[in-house]
């Protein structure tokens, strides 16, 4: 365990500039992903605020917590949702389909347990992944996927290049906002793609987080909130040139960007998501600050929704003890006096206590042995996924609170 467990920057973490303005505060929060098993037990919290560069515009979070905290022993796996098993099909068809032809040597940077790396390997492609959860680096060892359980940045880089040799495609899913040493990491990107070679890096999308208030996406693992401008401005810095983008379900929202080393045409695709951001004003400090005073008005009408139900008897449950779902319980105040139980499919998480708001994590069963009359859904971006798996196993009717995006909204459902 490190000595310092967090800092505070006092310049971008991308261009260096000291020039950072707050934008949203959220609070002290403990970690999104730090659940307990036993209640009573204390987390150590931590500010959660998101500030704007003046000079390069990338939205970051002012405190950098240590990765050994975060990541070392980590609760989500990829596996565990359908949505992300379905799209990992996808995801290797648009990729492959800008690399070379012929079987490819891809290495994949935070690959969890391998789910995406899978579908490479069904090809016939020899492949490598790198994250550093040891518990979840070993599980996709066990289901053949090569991984090794490193923090990912150049010296690794040069390790596997050495080892192995340079790969035909490099890819990142959400996880360059993750490292306060992005620069790094996308160096260490550069050093193991090969001169044609094709590498990819899929982000939580700015505009998207914007225009649907996804205040919920920021958490303190999620160091940065990108746009296709800023992330084209950190590739530039190592020697790589995006080139294309398409769009992705996950998060409620995200980008896909390709690059290469060769200099290759801009796609008609990545110019008009460039023009849309510029329209949307992604880049520009007044949409971020009423994205804050909208947060505000959300979070008092969410927690006074939710509170009218309690009041009226009604049992309600959370659904879906995603990190994203912490950041929305603490800001809001939702904890156990409104919440019976949350929801949640993956093993890891049963059991176990949310933190900051002490709500008991159960498998999808137990949760509606309790007969709830509402479902509060806090992993509203799986919402067609969670709901076909509620109408297909328990055959529940109640009304269900969707939080975001934009207000919050109660639906029927039958």
């Amino acid at each position: 365990m490190t000595t310092d467990p967090s800092s505070t920057i006092v310049a971008c973490r991308i261009c260096e500039s000291a020039k950072i303005t707050p934008v949203l505060d959220l609070g002290r929060q403990a970690l999104a992903n730090s659940l307990r098993r036993e209640r009573a037990d204390t987390l150590p919290t931590y500010p959660l605020i998101i500030c704007r560069c003046d000079e390069c515009g990338t939205i970051q979070l002012t405190e950098t917590v240590a990765p050994e905290i975060l990541f070392m022993d980590y609760v989500w796996v990829t596996g565990t949702s359908e949505g992300a098993r379905d799209y990992s099909r996808v995801f290797c068809e648009r990729l492959v389909s800008r690399c070379r032809a012929g079987p490819l040597f891809v290495i994949e940077i935070a690959s969890n347990d391998g789910t995406f790396l899978k579908r490479f390997v069904e090809r016939g492609d020899r492949v490598l992944g790198v994250d550093p959860a040891q518990n979840i680096a070993a599980m996709a060892e066990r289901d053949g996927v090569r991984t090794l359980p490193e923090f990912f940045g150049l010296e690794v880089a040069k390790g596997i290049v050495e080892r192995s040799g340079e790969a035909d495609a490099v890819f990142a899913r959400n996880v360059i906002p993750h490292v306060a040493n992005a620069n790094d990491v996308v160096a260490g990107m550069a050093h193991c793609l090969k001169a044609d070679g094709t590498g990819a890096i899929e982000f939580h999308r700015a505009d998207v987080i914007l225009e649907e208030l996804h205040y919920d996406s920021i958490y303190h693992e999620h160091l940065y909130f990108h746009s296709l401008h800023s992330i084209g401005r950190l590739l530039s810095r190592v020697g790589l040139t995006p080139f294309d983008v398409t769009t992705s379900p996950i998060s409620g929202g995200s980008f896909v960007v390709y690059f290469s080393k060769i200099k290759r045409p801009r796609t008609p695709a990545f110019t008009a998501a460039v023009r849309a951001e510029d329209a949307l004003g992604t880049g520009r400090p007044e949409p971020w600050q009423e994205f804050a005073q909208r947060c505000e008005r959300h979070r008092k009408m969410l927690r006074s929704l939710v509170e009218a139900k309690k009041a009226e008897g009604k049992r309600i449950i959370g659904y879906g003890a995603s990190a994203r779902s912490s950041t929305m319980l603490n800001y809001c105040g939702i904890d156990s006096r409104l919440l019976d139980v949350i929801v949640d499919r993956a093993p890891l998480k049963h059991d176990a206590y949310t933190p900051g708001t002490n709500v008991l994590i159960v498998p999808p069963d137990r949760a509606f042995d309790l007969k709830p009359d509402v479902i509060l859904l806090l992993a509203w971006n799986f919402r067609d996924e969670i709901f076909a798996q509620i109408r297909a196993e328990h055959g529940w009717r109640g009304q269900v609170i969707m939080p975001l995006p934009g207000d919050p909204t109660v639906v029927d459902f039958e």
